[in-house]
C-alpha cells in the first residue's frame, strides 16, 4: 500500500542529492530508514505498553534472584 510523507525542505533536499549522486530512488532510501529504526519503533511501544500494564497491577515482574532461584540456576 503506497504512502505519501512530507518531508522538511532540508530533508527533500537531502533526499534528492543523495539520491542523483548514487542513482538510487528517493523511495529506495526512504524504506531504508523506515526499515532501520522500525523494529526500535516497535520495541519501544511494546515496553510502553508492558509499562502500563505492570503499573495497573494486570502484570508481575521478577527480580533477577527469584527468576535464577525459580530455574535452579541460583549459585
Amino acid at each position: 500500500m503506497p504512502i505519501s510523507i512530507r518531508l522538511p525542505e532540508e530533508v527533500e533536499r537531502r533526499l534528492n542529492e543523495l539520491a542523483v549522486k548514487t542513482g538510487r530512488s528517493k523511495t529506495f532510501y526512504a524504506t531504508e530508514a523506515i526499515l532501520e529504526h522500525l523494529e526500535d519503533i516497535e520495541d519501544l511501544y511494546l515496553a510502553e505498553q508492558e509499562l502500563i500494564e505492570i503499573r495497573a497491577g494486570r502484570s508481575q515482574t521478577y527480580s533477577l534472584e527469584e527468576v535464577e532461584r525459580r530455574l535452579d540456576l541460583a549459585d
